[in-house]
């Protein structure tokens, strides 16, 4: 049987999906799930983007629209949209990454016009011919790894928090409980705002992407996260997380995480 690759962008909007969406890509798959915060009546203020640009180079991105601040969910959405328009003529460029910071600048600059204080985390992950790179402004996160659960790559959360964990002052139980755990240092929608570039890292066959706002990392320890994503069918790792999520969000503990939020997902799997 001949696997038809998808050709056409798919954009996460105000999204509030019952069930994963699969996409087959070239050698994979990518999984996208975008649903708003149980109970919650607002837009959801996350996005998701899967751009492809050939059968062996596309995008996956997502954006959490600060929450609280007017227009998260449009920030969110105009991010998503900025990185579809400065990409769509890089199909024969060899290389994605100027179409990809200008994407970023490009949303910095149509939010701030916005004159709203709306902002936006973004990360963003592009592969080429098997070859990943990160883009990251924010706390939403990205982590490359292989089927033992080796993590290849990681992006940085751009936070207090964040930084305290990289340079080991606190460890990751204390900063699931940190009473800033909810700050953000770097937005796409602020005069500061800058990106952060990951290295180039050759996936192997069985290697795993995973891109996720904080209703993700905010309620599963990064260790749970990486277990219930490193093996098994695409979709039933996705639905893995976001049971697992749902149910932390539905439950306080003193000693489990737990923070209702908008949850949004995309997943390159083999």
């Amino acid at each position: 049987m001949t696997t038809v690759i998808e050709q056409r962008p798919r954009f996460y909007l105000e999204s509030n999906m019952d069930q994963p969406e699969l996409i087959d890509v070239a050698g994979g798959h990518v999984v996208a799930f975008s649903r708003s915060c149980p109970g919650k009546l607002e837009p959801n203020d996350d996005s998701g983007l899967f751009l492809p640009l050939s059968d062996q180079r596309f995008v996956i991105a997502v954006a959490d629209g600060v929450g609280g601040s007017p227009l998260g969910y449009k920030a969110s959405g105009i991010a998503m949209q900025c990185l579809a328009e400065t990409l769509a003529d890089c199909r024969d460029s060899q290389d994605l990454r100027p179409a990809i910071l200008d994407g970023i600048e490009k949303a910095n600059e149509e939010i701030l016009d916005l004159g709203a204080g709306a902002a936006t985390t973004l990360s963003v992950v592009e592969v080429d011919h098997r070859v990943a790179r990160g883009y990251q402004v924010g706390d939403s996160m990205a982590v490359i790894f292989g089927q033992r659960g080796l993590v290849k790559w990681k992006s940085r959360s751009h936070s207090p928090v964040g930084y305290a964990i990289e340079s080991g002052m606190i460890d990751e139980q204390d900063a699931m409980h940190h009473d800033q755990r909810h700050v953000v240092s770097n937005l796409v929608g602020s005069r500061g705002m800058h990106i952060e570039i990951g290295p180039a890292i050759r996936l192997a066959s069985r290697d795993t992407i995973l891109v996720a706002s904080d209703g993700l990392f905010d309620n599963l320890h990064f260790g749970e996260v990486i277990d219930r994503s490193r093996a098994g069918r695409p979709l039933a790792r996705v639905n893995a997380l976001v049971s697992l999520a749902t149910d932390r969000m539905n439950h306080e503990d003193d000693v489990l995480p737990g923070k209702p939020d908008d949850l949004t997902i995309l997943m390159l799997t083999p």
